[in-house]
């Protein structure tokens, strides 16, 4: 008796079954791990944080054009009025945005934030002067602000201590991530819908991502999806209730007595200028000062965000790892961030390479130790501090962002009346004297105690 002809599996059903069984097997490990659900959806909000922020910057070269080329003949000065006044409110939104998510939680504190910034974006479509761009410029920099203490607030509530370095990383490399994916897209729908859309599509991204945010989040406590040993696995590596409770009635300005907010807030006053100096001036300078053409600039600005996010994940993972091998939680951060502040200085020979693209190589190191250092940085709060004070604390460290407001006006002076080198040295000392001053303010990364102010 013959047997029956098998009939050929063909390519796209093979591909078929390697699909459903990588579904289900994800499905299942992320019913035992909600926590990385948690820090995706973190590393989303951040690429759609950096997408709206970074329209602006995609269009700004249409703007410059006359009016009748379909711009608004914008002055660099004028645009740098622009960018400042985003920056300024930015300062003020860190500090307010802490206080909303520590007032009404992460679940509806993202909610108010994104949706104040998402429609601030959209009515960019219908700025037409210098003045309502900076308007729009500044309600979307408040709202904006608040996605980092939301997000680090969110990564103390869902991760013990030793995991949270790592957490913080995938949500951080959102940020670069963005800045990665805003120019490919933005000039794609500029160009099928025009300038003015950009701003309307971008804005709306926000609101696909709020409504999985509030199908999705809760407390691991109140979340019907946890399993009990996943609730315990991150309960065992977070501070205890009766310490929590003792922070119930901390007003937010006796934060300002504790000197670990002082060691978060000082090094972040130091080093932030840097990577806002990247993210603002590094096109202008590869193709200004290194010639290149708009086509190889495109390739040499991208490469320092790539860098940027192994940076991210580099320095989340290697602290958590160091915990999970028996270091302390203080003694790995630490080492980790010093570590990534000391590879700063290569800035300081990007002036003296004779190729663009070994200069190119310098910012890209710079970038990695940048998000590398940050990474730490932002996670601080949560090593510090109980969860009720987390936002807050993280909203008084990004104060810091306004020495980046200042220092953007005081680039363009320097840039403009002398060269980028002294701009470049200052980008490579920063980081080191940042380092010092945290070891110096900071003290042991143990958490909070009612005499931590007097240590």
């Amino acid at each position: 008796m013959a047997q029956p002809e098998l009939a050929p599996v063909g390519v796209k059903h093979v591909f078929w079954l390697v699909w459903v069984w990588l579904y289900r097997k994800l499905s299942k490990w992320l019913g035992r791990n909600l926590r990385w659900v948690v820090a995706a959806l973190l590393c989303i909000v951040t690429i759609i944080n950096y997408v709206d922020r970074q329209t602006l910057s995609v269009i700004a070269p249409i703007l410059t054009r006359p009016a009748e080329q379909g711009g608004l003949g914008m002055t660099p000065q004028q645009y740098s009025y622009i960018t400042s006044s985003f920056l300024i409110a930015y300062v003020f939104g860190q500090a307010l945005g802490g206080i909303v998510m520590d007032k009404l939680g992460t679940r509806i504190g993202f909610a108010v934030i994104l949706t104040w910034w998402s429609i601030a974006t959209i009515c960019h479509r219908f700025a037409g002067s210098v003045f309502s761009f900076a308007f729009w410029r500044a309600t979307l920099g408040l709202g904006e602000a608040g996605n980092w203490p939301g997000a680090i607030k969110s990564i103390a509530e869902w991760f013990p201590a030793k995991e949270r370095g790592f957490a913080t990383g995938i949500f951080n490399l959102g940020s670069s991530t963005g800045a990665v994916i805003a120019p490919p897209l933005i000039v794609w729908i500029t160009t099928h819908f025009g300038w003015r859309n950009a701003f309307v599509l971008a804005g709306s991204l926000g609101f696909l991502w709020l409504a999985a945010w509030l199908w999705f989040y809760r407390l691991p406590r109140q979340h019907s999806r946890i399993t009990p040993a996943e609730l315990t696995y991150i309960e065992s590596g977070q501070e205890s209730t009766a310490r929590e409770e003792r922070t119930e009635k901390l007003p937010w300005f006796t934060l300002l007595r504790y000197r670990q907010v002082w060691g978060i807030l000082i090094p972040r006053l130091l080093a932030e200028p840097v990577w806002w100096f990247y993210l603002f001036w590094l096109p202008t300078y590869l193709v200004q000062t290194r010639g290149l053409s708009l086509t190889k600039m495109a390739l040499g600005a991208l490469l320092p965000y790539i860098t940027a996010d192994l940076g991210c994940l580099v320095g989340g993972g290697a602290s958590s790892l160091l915990i999970r091998h028996g270091w302390s939680v203080n003694r790995a951060r630490k080492t980790v961030m010093v570590a990534a502040a000391f590879l700063m200085p290569a800035a300081l020979f990007v002036f003296q390479a004779q190729s663009p693209w070994t200069a190119v190589a310098l910012i890209c190191l710079a970038t990695f130790g940048h998000q590398a250092w940050s990474t730490n940085l932002l996670i601080l709060p949560a090593d510090l501090f109980p969860q009720r004070v987390v936002a807050s604390v993280t909203g008084i460290g990004g104060l810091g962002i306004a020495a980046s407001a200042i220092a953007q006006l005081t680039i363009g002076y320097v840039i403009a009346h002398f060269s980028y080198k002294p701009v470049f040295t200052a980008a490579g000392l920063l980081h080191p004297t940042a380092a010092i001053m945290m070891l110096l303010l900071v003290g042991t990364c143990l958490l909070y105690t009612s005499d931590a102010a007097d240590e």
